[in-house]
């Protein structure tokens, strides 16, 4: 059986951010412990020049679809809980295989 890639589309608002400067701060932070917590790629993907909006992507590899989407959906719940500083706005998680 082929190996399932899952990918996360998580948009974030940032309501309090002011900066570019301070929303590097706010995702460098947020991308290391999601990286950390959940062993997943993630970065940001869109919006790198809003100060108050950002794109992330995350994506992961699963013997297991069900396993794959339960993850990625376990970090967007982890997200929305983490920080006070950032809303998740909206989320979406594809199959890609």
């Amino acid at each position: 059986m082929p190996p399932s890639v899952a990918y996360l589309n998580l948009e974030l608002r940032l309501p309090g951010n002011n900066s570019l400067k301070g929303k590097r701060g706010i995702l460098k932070s947020l991308l290391a412990r999601v990286r950390h917590e959940f062993n997943v790629s993630v970065a940001e993907v869109e919006a790198h020049d809003n100060w108050q909006r950002a794109v992330l992507g995350v994506a992961c590899v699963s013997a297991s679809s069900d396993y794959a989407h339960g993850l990625l959906q376990a970090v967007a719940n982890a997200v929305e809980h983490w920080r006070l500083d950032c809303e998740v706005v909206d989320y979406d998680i594809e199959l890609l295989t």
